[in-house]
């Protein structure tokens, strides 16, 4: 896997950091301006829904992330997200329960969540299922013909939605 340029690099490439934080040092006659690293500690309980062990915050230790060990740090500490959310997506609405847990930064990727969501995700395969058809279709034009005399034939629908319901 390709290194990613980190966020801090790629910024300063584009524009120089807000925070500079600098002292002079003297050598010799000469002064010199040494710039130092601008560092950020966070503090806090992020475990929120995870399945992990909690620790008192006493006992917490400081994690060094960086670009190279997020996903390690990710799948260390599983954080997970737990909650409800209004079902729109059938007339009956209700709630839909919600568990996701990342374990990479990838987990993020909107493809990666839905996977993670049993409406979403059948609606993702039936969306890959009704793409696959549509491309067959395409490809066949006897397999086009059959489907524009089936779905002209309303008759024959109800009866086979009959069929299906007495089942």
């Amino acid at each position: 896997m390709a290194k990613r340029e980190s966020v801090q690099k790629k910024l300063q490439r584009i524009r120089p950091p807000r925070v500079q934080l600098t002292y002079d040092v003297e050598i010799g006659d000469a002064k010199e301006a040494k710039e130092l690293p601008f560092v950020v500690g966070v503090m806090g309980d992020f475990s929120a829904a995870s399945e992990l062990e909690r620790t008192k915050l006493k006992d917490k230790k400081f994690i060094n992330v960086d670009l190279d060990n997020i996903d390690e740090v990710m799948e260390s500490l599983s954080p997970r997200a737990a909650f409800q959310v209004d079902n729109t997506l059938t007339e009956e609405g209700g709630k839909i329960a919600v568990d996701l847990t990342f374990k990479s930064m990838e987990d993020f990727r909107p493809e990666n969540v839905v996977q993670q969501v049993d409406p979403l995700k059948k609606l993702v395969e039936a969306r890959e299922r009704l793409t696959d058809l549509r491309n067959k279709i395409s490809n066949s034009e006897r397999l086009e013909d059959l489907l524009d005399e089936v779905l002209k034939n309303t008759d024959q629908i109800r009866k086979l939605s009959a069929e299906a319901d007495h089942e």
